[in-house]
């Protein structure tokens, strides 16, 4: 079970996280229609949640492999030239994913220390902002599983 869980937790949480959504997104819209009054602040958490679904997604699309690829180069070269280049666009891949999570801690700390709050519920911004270097971390986790699993396939 724990296994399963470790494997499909993204999806898991992003299935959850699009239900309440829509549930959120289905309850103003009856709202606005029935009583001519909007919840708006119900926005503000549905943009949030997106956010956080696609850190989610994006995981999970390295757990899987489903991510598209540039494999016009990979496809011209030799086996030599393909056992090259695969680990040097991990590493690039690597790279980006770790400079989107220290620039996405640093705004947090930043957000943290200017006490930035939300316009509609007045809640700590970073709650929101999180979603960036803890779904970057869940992706280099992904990542790193991928190219374990590639590297025991070559040998």
């Amino acid at each position: 079970m724990l296994k399963k869980i470790c494997e499909h937790g993204e999806e898991a949480a992003g299935v959850f996280l699009l239900f309440f959504m829509c549930l959120l997104a289905f309850v103003n819209v009856l709202t606005r229609y029935f009583i001519r009054y909007s919840f708006a602040f119900t926005e503000e958490i549905e943009v949030a949640g997106l956010v956080w679904l696609t850190m989610l997604g994006a995981s999970a699309g390295f757990r899987t492999g489903i991510h598209l690829g540039f494999n016009l180069l990979s496809l011209r070269f030799p086996v030599f030239g393909k056992k090259v280049l695969s680990p040097l666009a991990t590493c690039l891949t690597f790279t980006t994913i770790g400079l989107l999570i220290w620039f996405g801690a640093s705004q947090v700390r930043d957000e943290i220390s200017l006490n930035v709050r939300t316009e509609a519920l007045n809640i700590p911004q970073w709650w929101y902002t999180l979603s960036i270097p803890v779904g970057g971390l869940l992706i280099l986790i992904r990542l790193m599983e991928a190219a374990w699993k590639e590297r025991r396939k070559a040998t």
